[in-house]
């Protein structure tokens, strides 16, 4: 029998325990993962913690001293009762619908025909390049074609077109979600029963594609409705609410903090918009 002091001495000596290789690679793989989950956690907060923030302060009784409280609902019931966001609440509104019924129709015929072209990648890229232009530099340079090269009146006109530039991308990418899913045989079934084109493009691909197309507009009626930096430059005498806001901000009356207000009902409005173009892009093909 060996001696205790022999055993001891044994188990001093032995080497220490080697953990698998995959023990090691899973945990480490589940730091990064956690640290990753932190991350998209932190960049969600920095995103629509601004949102927060000011739908709190709307209803503050100091929205311009920085801190909330005393809650009060004065700046809601003073902005029902000034009135003048009312024109440029319109007009951004008309303006938006006409961009919207734009996108959906001039991004219709693209996006049904985009997917059988050879082409296709570099006449997709072509379609997207305004959405990696500055918004200030497009702009400018519609300014300066327009009003500088070309000697035109800017206007209504002249902000559509920059809206439409704007939204256009989007638009595109949305029908795209639905018309790369559309199965063509459908069309070659309901040819080979007699269907005409128009009445194969009614009856069959349409119904089918109508997410994406309702998505379309939507998207450009809010991506018009809210846009500021293109219609600073190409505005000429048109007032947008985004012009509005803008021009209350960075005076110095009182009516200052019933942008809070005003700002907090248009956000939650455009919120409940794209939840609805959300859901019929992608919970509606969940849903079947």
């Amino acid at each position: 029998m060996s001696a205790p002091g022999t055993i001891t001495s044994m188990a001093a000596d032995a080497p220490p325990e080697v953990r698998p290789v995959h023990v090691r690679a899973g945990r480490l793989e589940h730091r990064l993962g956690l640290l990753a989950a932190l991350g998209g956690f932190g960049m969600i907060a920095l995103t629509y913690a601004p949102m927060l923030w000011l739908g709190i302060m709307s209803v503050s009784a100091d929205p311009l001293g920085g801190l909330p409280g005393p809650f009060t609902l004065e700046w809601y019931d003073r902005l029902f009762t000034d009135r003048r966001w009312v024109g440029p609440l319109l007009a951004s509104m008309g303006c938006g619908a006409v961009v919207g019924l734009a996108c959906a129709a001039s991004g219709l015929l693209v996006a049904r025909a985009l997917p059988q072209l050879r082409a296709r990648g570099a006449l997709l890229i072509a379609f997207l390049a305004p959405l990696f232009i500055p918004g200030v530099l497009l702009g400018a340079g519609l300014f300066l074609y327009l009003r500088v090269f070309l000697g035109l009146r800017l206007g209504w006109w002249s902000v559509f077109l920059a809206h439409f530039a704007w939204a256009y991308p989007f638009a595109l990418l949305a029908l795209l979600v639905t018309t790369t899913r559309f199965d063509t045989r459908l069309n070659d079934a309901a040819a080979d029963l007699g269907a005409g084109p128009w009445r194969r493009f009614v009856d069959v691909e349409f119904p089918l594609i109508m997410p994406g197309v309702v998505s379309a507009a939507l998207f450009g009626f809010l991506l018009s409705f809210n846009e500021l930096a293109r219609t600073i430059l190409l505005r000429g005498t048109a007032t947008t609410l985004p012009l509005f806001e803008w021009a209350q901000a960075t005076s110095h009356s009182s009516n200052v903090p019933l942008i809070f207000a005003l700002a907090t009902l248009v956000l939650l409005a455009s919120l409940l918009l794209i939840g609805v173009s959300f859901w019929m892009l992608f919970g509606r093909a969940a849903d079947r």
